[in-house]
């Protein structure tokens, strides 16, 4: 008899908190923590994103400290971290399988009055670029014309067709700018 594999249930997942530093200069934006992001309660957690060997190849913090020690670190580079989406209904991990009718975003504008000096807003991949432009494109042109979006490769796993070179190269310019 051949077992049936039943797929898992799509769950609401909620983001975390921000890290933004008062005086930050650029946000990072992903879409959504994956699941190992939010069992681990950290950004980024998944062992194969190359969001924190970019970011130590880029001398913003190096890869054998803590995740709190990584997070001040990129603080006191000017760099903040968020995500767009505040909830979502996912089965799984991938971006793709963000259920986009019943997702919920951050308070981005709140983030952008408070923390006056973020320059540019740099996006994790396609899906946080559109998610970003979807919950907040008319607004950020009406309220912050002065903020540059732009959409960055994707550090997740999932985005394999781009050798890690190239997106260091992509996310190099991006954060080194201006």
């Amino acid at each position: 008899m051949t077992p049936i594999l039943c797929a898992a249930p799509a769950a609401r997942v909620r983001s975390f908190a921000p890290v933004a530093p008062a005086d930050a200069r650029l946000l990072i934006l992903g879409s959504m923590p994956g699941a190992a992001s939010l069992s681990a309660r950290q950004y980024y957690a998944h062992p194969q994103n190359q969001f924190w060997p970019i970011m130590a190849q880029l001398r913003f913090c190096p890869l054998e400290l803590p995740y709190a020690q990584r997070l001040e670190r990129l603080q006191q580079h000017g760099l903040a971290l968020w995500d767009v989406l505040r909830s979502c209904v996912r089965r799984g991990s991938l971006d793709a399988a963000i259920e986009q009718r019943g997702a919920t975003a951050n308070d981005l504008p709140r983030l952008l009055r408070t923390c006056r000096g973020i320059e540019r807003v740099c996006c994790n991949g396609a899906t946080a670029y559109r998610s970003l432009q979807r919950h907040f494109g008319a607004l950020l042109e009406r309220e912050f014309p002065q903020i540059q979006c732009l959409q960055l490769p994707s550090t997740s796993p999932a985005h394999a067709r781009m050798r890690l070179d190239e997106k260091l190269l992509a996310w190099e310019r991006a954060l080194r700018r201006g």
